[in-house]
């Protein structure tokens, strides 16, 4: 029996255009600028960091040919490091310490009235029916949970974190892998059985099958991937009661 509704967000509740042409730009154009102005707190100085060791461990020879070229030039450290967290937003990889920076820019971005989050039409009224009926919301995306959070808090029809009882991201655990399922049911202290994931990529449906879950694959009009590979497949989120029902 489901009980549960683990939601991935960008291409399932959130159109990947929002993502891929708003935040991601907005972020990399404020990154250095965020970076010096606010460097002398701890907390920024640590994810500095932690940056510069996931850059020391990156075995891509890409990276590794940009922190050899870091080391020889007489950069400052905020430069380098901005090089490299550059190139995993042009490359889009997934770093814990980029989406932790990511995240902090976007608030100072939605607190400014610079974004504001698009949703798809029919996210709201789904999810709000889904928790009338008591099913629990959950979300597990790449973005911090701090970046999920304001995404919700900032949409046009005003704050929707109430919606959801539950907030995991990448350092639960790659989304690829099905541990991280497993331990995202042991942390809501459920059966794994128990919950209904529904995600736009192949690879994340796959791992949470795998551990266990009910598998939904979000099958929207501009996301990157459009093969279900034999999932099955939702263009809206109303579509969840046909399946829970």
């Amino acid at each position: 029996m489901i009980t549960h509704v683990l939601l991935d967000i960008e291409g399932t509740t959130c159109p990947t255009s929002f993502v891929s042409d708003t935040l991601f730009p907005y972020a990399d154009t404020h990154l250095e600028g965020f970076l010096n102005e606010h460097r002398e707190k701890n907390e920024i100085q640590s994810l500095i960091d932690e940056a510069w060791g996931e850059w020391q461990a990156d075995t891509d020879p890409s990276s590794k040919d940009l922190l050899s070229k870091a080391l020889r030039q007489n950069s400052s450290e905020i430069e380098n490091i901005c090089s490299y967290l550059h190139h995993l937003i042009a490359i889009d990889r997934k770093s814990s310490a980029l989406k932790d920076l990511q995240g902090r820019i976007w608030r100072e971005g939605y607190q400014k009235g610079e974004l504001c989050s698009s949703l798809y039409p029919e996210t709201i009224e789904a999810l709000s029916k889904l928790k009338q009926k008591d099913y629990v919301l959950a979300v597990y995306s790449s973005g911090s949970i701090s970046a999920q959070k304001l995404l919700y808090r900032h949409t046009t029809n005003g704050d929707q974190t109430a919606l959801f009882s539950h907030w995991f991201d990448t350092r639960t655990g790659n989304k690829k892998e099905s541990k991280s399922y497993s331990d995202i049911s042991i942390a809501m202290n459920i059966p794994v059985g128990n919950v209904l994931f529904v995600s736009d990529s192949y690879a994340e449906c796959n791992a949470a099958e795998k551990a266990g879950m009910r598998v939904l694959f979000s099958l929207r009009e501009g996301n990157p991937e459009q093969d279900p590979s034999g999932y099955k497949a939702i263009k809206d989120l109303r579509c969840l009661f046909d399946y829970l029902l």
